[in-house]
């Protein structure tokens, strides 16, 4: 068995509002992220803990790059491997360079890369968004994702921080009614590469500031909400304080969110 713990969409920063409410507590981003890599460390205990993007709230070159180490600092506080996905506030100002090295990578190269752990293969993906236009992972980078595909053989899990799910908007606070700026534009054509494996146990994603789940072709695409996501109308709020725990073994995945808004999801796959 495999386990792995998730947290998304942190925003260490300035608060944020929205239509003139308070919707991302920010302010209370390092004691949750605390809150998170203790239980990881003292109760959880997984195999490595993830990292599915906006760290921070842009602000600027300065702050962001000052904030974005403390939140790695703190999820690192766990005990255990760190896997880092690049959201779209930390590439507002932070280059790709800065990222990799905060990861402990060298600077050099692309924000998505595979690894193997525990007898799956894991892919980290780089969704890029162009601000107000769409969302876009790009021919380069699907191509390297086919060539990945057809020199492996192991179980699949994607992480990434758009969703490549045609999800049902209504009701989101942040993007009812404005698909492209959370959805992957090639998303039909990244599914067909993850449905044609045959191996895919199981895709997460976050940035949507809601829990979601989607199966299409048998694949679960899996939204976690944001961990300072407000959860009431306005201030002082109640924070989502949402992560996930994620167990894999034999095919068999168990996706369970803690928080504010606590969901389980269960599936088993024939074909791993």
């Amino acid at each position: 068995m495999l386990c792995f713990g998730v947290l998304t969409d942190q925003h260490y920063g300035p608060d944020a509002r929205l239509g003139g409410a308070l919707r991302k507590l920010s302010h209370r981003a390092p004691q949750l992220t605390a809150a998170f890599a203790s239980r990881m460390r003292d109760e959880v205990r997984p195999d490595f803990v993830v990292n599915l993007g906006d760290c921070v709230e842009d602000e600027s070159p300065e702050a962001d790059r000052e904030r974005y180490r403390a939140c790695l600092t703190a999820m690192r506080d766990a005990g255990r491997d760190l896997v880092c996905v690049a959201g779209n506030h930390d590439r507002v100002h932070l280059e790709p360079t800065v990222l990799r090295s905060e990861w402990g990578m060298p600077p050099d190269g692309p924000l998505y890369y595979a690894f193997e752990r525990g007898g799956l293969l894991f892919v980290v993906l780089y969704t890029h968004e162009r601000k107000d236009i769409d969302v876009r992972v790009g021919d380069e980078q699907l191509r390297w994702l086919e060539t990945t595909l057809a020199a492996a053989s192991l179980p699949l899990v994607v992480l990434m921080h758009h969703s490549a799910a045609d999800q049902e908007l209504r009701g989101n606070r942040w993007f009812e009614g404005v698909p492209q700026l959370c959805l992957v534009n090639e998303r039909q054509r990244l599914r067909e590469l993850l449905r044609a494996y045959g191996r895919t146990l199981l895709v997460m994603n976050g940035h949507l500031h809601w829990n979601h789940l989607d199966v299409i072709d048998g694949i679960p695409y899996v939204t976690l909400q944001s961990l300072g996501e407000n959860v009431e109308d306005d201030a002082p709020g109640t924070p989502a304080a949402a992560h996930a725990v994620v167990h894999i073994d034999s095919g068999q995945v168990l996706v369970e969110v803690a928080g504010a808004q606590p969901c389980r999801y269960q599936f088993s796959s024939a074909g791993s």
